[in-house]
């Protein structure tokens, strides 16, 4: 990475002011030389009616984080990054707390990537497996 750890997190973090991640408190917590991390709290704002985490955000969480890999690690100044198709498999309900999403790379080529990002609990437990495939766009 050229940036350092702490300057990439930040204008990850920066890039979230009012837009979705802002709204529901989805914070960057780290980056490797393989894998982009974020967490997400769980509070009724993020619920299904009968308040557990509502599959549509895990699925948000795995996107944005997924998203922003795709643009740190593929070191190129005028892209925009889309996802063009995500799976997610729920496995596990949770009520409250956080959870974190880390996209790892399976494939990156120039134009298409693929993502595995297992969103899992406080405790490390599998919350949801999401497969998200991004395309690169020049400006």
């Amino acid at each position: 990475m050229e940036q350092s750890k702490e300057a990439l997190l930040k204008a990850c973090n920066a890039m979230c002011k009012n837009t979705l991640m802002e709204t529901l408190a989805i914070e960057f917590v780290d980056i490797t030389e393989n894998t982009v991390t974020a967490k997400m709290p769980v509070t009724p704002r993020v619920h299904q009616p009968d308040g557990v985490l509502h599959g549509g955000a895990s699925v948000a969480l795995a996107e944005s984080v997924g998203s922003a890999a795709s643009f740190i690690f593929l070191k190129e100044e005028n892209i925009q990054v889309r996802g063009i198709e995500i799976a997610a498999n729920h496995v596990k309900s949770i009520k409250e707390g956080f959870v974190y999403a880390t996209a790892t790379i399976l494939h990156k080529g120039r134009t298409t990537q693929l993502w595995h990002i297992p969103v899992t609990n406080e405790n490390n437990e599998l919350i949801s497996l999401v497969k998200l495939t991004t395309i690169c766009l020049r400006k």
